[in-house]
């Protein structure tokens, strides 16, 4: 990690204390992902509730992303990360105090606002702070906050619950985003003075017809798809099939490779351009839904998390560090929020809409259905990455340069 040596001693503080910032968020929310649903069960929740209520978190999530991402871009990047830290603070005190399945449905809604704050404000801070020369670097490394604080927060989540209860459970978690908050309020926000004199106020939808991020959002959206799909029903899947493997595994070998691919990708990005990246990001989660298609024994379902787990490992943040690349820094928090709700929605429909095609075809079938939408992601990003068919398929193969980007 030696470009943090560099930087200026200023903007090294700044992404310091963000990492810190980062890693608390993740922490705290993460704490609840495996203890949740075992609370809400406790309450007399039935199985089908527990689904409610968990997936009310993508309705504060859709709702308040477009509101968020302009929020960043025409008054503070800095203000949106604490909104989103003062979220995981507020929600678990909500958790411990209300009982009833109706209110916790609304409360997890409110919970999913700390999602769409975060990605418009750590992501787009971070972009501003790092120089455009070591940029994919930089986001890389500060974008392993996600895997660690997913892997830190269950595990202590999971250890307090079993250990002191849901009382010490919630607590934590609150405490953890409000010492995020105390870190957060340090950070100096480099390009106030500039969102403030330059930024309009476009409407936001009106964005999405740039064509520096329409692929992006499209990409997103069909393998937010896949990623619902597999999010969704891969524990059902290996059920079915009466493979004895412990799903927990699944998720660990994707979040190690996840951890993994992140350190040289970033750099590399920097060096032979963002659009192969995100082609071989795109790759990789088509090799891992057609492993899923084919899989039946228990090396087969892990090895397949482990390849899911790179994809997830390059996309999100080259998709980021590629926004970055063709954005002002008084349009970037909204030209990020837009691409991002691609995959919001992608997820939010491949329960209700791939579970029915599921109960036509099986679950197994299901994975197959998810590798066709993500070939579709790679075919998109070959001929609509760029300007013209020709300049997209060298961008996207490392072959050329990206037109788009903002020199």
């Amino acid at each position: 990690m030696n470009v943090f040596q560099t930087l200026d001693p200023q903007p090294r503080r700044n992404l310091q204390i963000l990492f810190v910032a980062g890693l608390l968020f993740w922490s705290s929310l993460a704490s609840l992902l495996p203890t949740l649903p075992l609370y809400i069960n406790d309450l007399g929740g039935t199985p089908q509730q527990i689904g409610v209520v968990m997936g009310s978190f993508a309705i504060g999530l859709l709702i308040m992303r477009p509101w968020l991402a302009q929020l960043a871009d025409l008054r503070s990047r800095k203000l949106v990360l604490i909104v989103a830290l003062s979220t995981v603070a507020l929600a678990p005190l909500g958790y411990l105090m209300v009982k009833s399945l109706w209110l916790l449905m609304v409360i997890r809604a409110f919970h999913g606002i700390s999602i769409a704050a975060y990605s418009s404000g750590y992501t787009t801070l971070v972009a501003d702070i790092a120089p455009a020369r070591s940029r994919g670097e930089i986001l890389g490394y500060m974008s392993l906050v996600n895997p660690i604080g997913m892997a830190l927060g269950p595990a202590l989540g999971g250890y307090l619950q079993a250990s002191i209860g849901y009382t010490a459970l919630f607590s934590l978690s609150a405490g953890l985003g409000v010492l995020g908050i105390l870190f957060a309020s340090q950070v100096s926000n480099p390009v106030a003075d500039l969102l403030k004199s330059q930024a309009t106020d476009n409407r936001f939808w009106q964005l999405l017809g740039s064509p520096r991020i329409r692929t992006l959002a499209l990409i997103l959206l069909l393998v937010g798809l896949a990623f619902g799909t597999l999010s969704t029903f891969v524990p059902l899947y290996i059920k079915s099939v009466g493979v004895d493997f412990n799903v927990g595994l699944f998720y660990t070998a994707a979040a190690i490779a996840s951890f993994i691919i992140r350190i040289p990708t970033g750099r590399a990005s920097d060096r032979y351009g963002r659009g192969l990246f995100v082609t071989i990001s795109l790759i990789f989660y088509t090799v891992s839904m057609l492993l899923l298609w084919l899989a039946n024994s228990p090396t087969a379902f892990l090895i397949a998390g482990f390849v899911e787990g790179l994809g997830a490992g390059i996309l999100i943040p080259m998709v980021a560090t590629l926004v970055a690349d063709r954005t002002l820094p008084q349009e970037r928090g909204r030209m990020f929020g837009l691409c991002m709700v691609g995959f919001d929605v992608g997820i939010a429909i491949a329960g209700p809409v791939l579970g029915a095609i599921a109960q036509q075809v099986g679950y197994r079938h299901l994975f197959g259905f998810a590798a066709g939408l993500t070939t579709l992601a790679i075919a998109v990003f070959l001929t609509q990455s760029s300007k013209d068919m020709a300049h997209s398929l060298r961008f996207a193969l490392g072959k050329g340069r990206d037109v788009y980007a903002l020199r």
